[in-house]
């Protein structure tokens, strides 16, 4: 991996969940590598608990995750991103932003763990799954070439990792 630090945005509506541990898994995964955000279109305002509590037992610090709009990113200020992900088949079906600079994008969906209704025990596997899915899509991401791919194989590459096992599976009359 190359010197240069990327900036990388996880989206979803809600941003409570899967965008949060996206960025909480990548931050630990990729430091020193990777600048790492999370935003949604319509944030809830609170994280997950369940997301949290995941995320602890695996040992990633939650320590600064809040749900936050994807407009805290649209200012003169606001990083550039190099990437952007969205892991909510919602948000990938949104009007996004026009990102400074042109990021890479994909979609990464997996269906939302916070949509799992009955006891905490099937509300926290859900969780622990979407975590692994999430998991495993950011080291297919680590472990590629980003300073020596070409922009096109990289797109290529981002694309199919969203397609890896766990990938969403959208409800009928869903785009």
């Amino acid at each position: 991996m190359s010197d240069r630090v990327y900036n990388v945005m996880f989206l979803c509506t809600g941003n409570t969940a899967r965008s949060i541990m996206a960025e909480a898994i990548l931050r630990l995964d990729g430091l020193g590598h990777f600048r790492v955000f999370s935003a949604g279109s319509h944030p809830k305002g609170e994280v997950n608990l369940f997301a949290l509590k995941v995320l602890e037992s695996y040992d990633y610090p939650v320590d600064g995750l809040r749900s936050k709009s994807w407009d805290e990113f649209s200012g003169p200020d606001a990083p550039v991103m190099d990437f952007v992900f969205t892991v909510c088949d919602n948000a990938a079906a949104e009007t996004c932003p026009v990102w400074p600079g042109h990021p890479m994008t994909a979609h990464w969906g997996i269906d939302d763990p916070a949509a799992v209704t009955g006891p905490d025990i099937e509300k926290e596997k859900a969780f622990v799954l979407a975590f692994k899915y999430l998991k495993t899509r950011i080291s297919l991401f680590l472990s590629l070439p980003l300073a020596k791919i070409d922009a096109m194989a990289l797109g290529s590459k981002l694309q199919e990792i969203g397609s890896a096992e766990g990938a969403s599976t959208p409800r009928s009359g869903a785009a």
